[in-house]
């Protein structure tokens, strides 16, 4: 069993990478989320947290060893919980994560059927599948950008939303740094998409009003802030 790999990032293609370990190199299936990254890094010294099974050929008829890489072992282990999904298998699932996987598990938590849906070969039934199985299982993968500008959403926070629209305190206390739920951001998420953002670039305008302002505390601040950060209002 290969649980790691440690070289030098010779080449990527649009689904495997090519690791050089001594006079040895290896042909690595990585999941499509971590592809664009992989392009800017060929030449560096890269480590992989391997998976190591055997693919079948001719229906069946022979099998060949095949090598899936993460970035950490967090994420294989995140990609191994996905492949138990009924109708999610290996190639399947390399193909389907095209977004972070602390992402998808964060739809998986909040039953976001809609960015779980917009996933490549995943359609509703899989996805309420997914749900389904997996959102008991998702705790320690489905953590936001907890570290942008000093934010943390806990896990014991997910799902609650503020009965009023005064900062909460975060966990880490101090400084008066606030700390916005995973229901909140999923709120503003959805009201950009109302006001005709799709879900990628909702999540991503999100993210950039947190990084520029760390004390958003509530749905309608942090839908100001996104729309600012895009240059729509001020």
């Amino acid at each position: 069993m290969i649980s790691r790999i440690e070289g030098i990032l010779e080449s990527v293609q649009d689904t495997s990478a090519l690791v050089v370990v001594g006079d040895l190199v290896y042909e690595i299936s990585v999941p499509a989320s971590d592809i664009p990254e992989l392009f800017g890094r060929i030449g560096d010294r890269v480590t992989f947290h391997t998976l190591h099974y055997l693919e079948s050929q001719g229906q069946g008829s022979s099998f060949w060893p095949k090598l899936i890489g993460f970035r950490s072992a967090g994420d294989r282990s995140f990609f191994e919980l996905v492949t138990t999904v009924k109708g999610i298998g290996v190639r399947r699932a390399l193909r389907a994560l095209t977004v972070p996987f602390a992402r998808v598990a964060e739809a998986i938590v909040m039953k976001d059927l809609a960015l779980l849906m917009s996933l490549p070969e995943i359609g509703r039934k899989t996805a309420e599948t997914m749900v389904l199985e997996l959102r008991d299982k998702m705790d320690a993968f489905a953590t936001p950008r907890e570290k942008l500008a000093g934010h943390a959403v806990k896990a014991g926070q997910r799902g609650k939303i503020a009965s009023s629209s005064k900062p909460t305190e975060s966990a880490k206390g101090g400084g008066g740094t606030t700390a916005l739920t995973a229901s909140t951001i999923m709120d503003a998420m959805n009201v950009l998409v109302q006001l005709g953002e799709n879900r990628m670039d909702a999540r991503a305008l999100i993210d950039l009003a947190i990084e520029r302002e760390p004390d958003l505390a509530s749905a309608n601040t942090l839908v100001a802030a996104a729309l600012a950060a895009k240059g729509i209002a001020k």
